[in-house]
């Protein structure tokens, strides 16, 4: 079995799996997954992490992973040709397992795995950096989206150019229930509004604040 298919489909299966693990084998599994994800690890490294995931997850769970298991996942030479960051099983991939076990949260899978790939592509800032400019990283009104590792990342459309907030902005992110819904109240900044005509971060600065406001409130009362 090709080691990084098998962690593929634990993706993939993650509420039929997760309750048979246990937490030292969340932990042995999030450490190699570590190895498996860095991008600065060399292949021989990041192959030996998958083998020893892999195997962890065929002793443990034999009826999904074993060689006879439901996943039925063969070594050959389609797989073998493809990347890590290629091969996927159902559409989910190994970075969604690590995101699953590491970063703490469900937006993988081939609807919501593009989602998390595009809003933490956006511009961010680290909490260390906020800080540095007296804001508050940790303020319950920001965005704070969980990177690799589980590191917080805050869109930088939060912070005007001394990185404090505007003051907008922790009004709409209250209004968009951020601090439960960091994902949704990012895809509404970054994403095309037809209300406004253009994603609402890029208006920020541009004396439209009530507009913006109001639109997020529109939202929210329609839901």
């Amino acid at each position: 079995m090709n080691p990084y298919a098998v962690l593929a489909a634990a993706a993939a299966l993650w509420d039929r799996i997760a309750d048979h693990l246990d937490q030292p084998l969340r932990d042995r599994l999030a450490a190699l997954l570590d190895v498996v994800r860095a991008r600065d690890a060399d292949e021989p490294a990041r192959r030996e992490a998958a083998d020893r995931a892999a195997g962890l997850l065929r002793e443990r769970l034999p009826e999904e992973f074993g060689a006879g298991g439901e996943a039925r996942l063969t070594m050959d030479a389609d797989l073998e040709g493809l990347a890590v960051e290629d091969l996927d099983y159902q559409g989910f991939r190994v970075e969604d397992l690590a995101v699953l076990l590491i970063d703490g949260h469900r937006m993988v899978g081939p609807v919501l795995g593009p989602v998390r790939e595009r809003l933490l592509a956006a511009p961010a800032l680290d909490a260390d950096t906020v800080l540095r400019h007296g804001g508050n990283p940790f303020a319950p009104e920001l965005i704070r989206l969980p990177g690799a590792g589980g590191l917080p990342r805050l869109p930088r459309f939060q912070f005007s150019e001394d990185a404090m907030p505007w003051l907008v902005v922790l009004e709409i992110n209250a209004v968009l229930a951020a601090d439960r819904d960091p994902w949704g109240a990012a895809d509404w900044w970054l994403s095309a509004n037809a209300w406004l005509g253009t994603p609402p971060a890029l208006l920020l600065g541009s004396g439209r604040d009530r507009q913006l406001a109001d639109t997020a409130r529109f939202l929210m009362e329609g839901e």
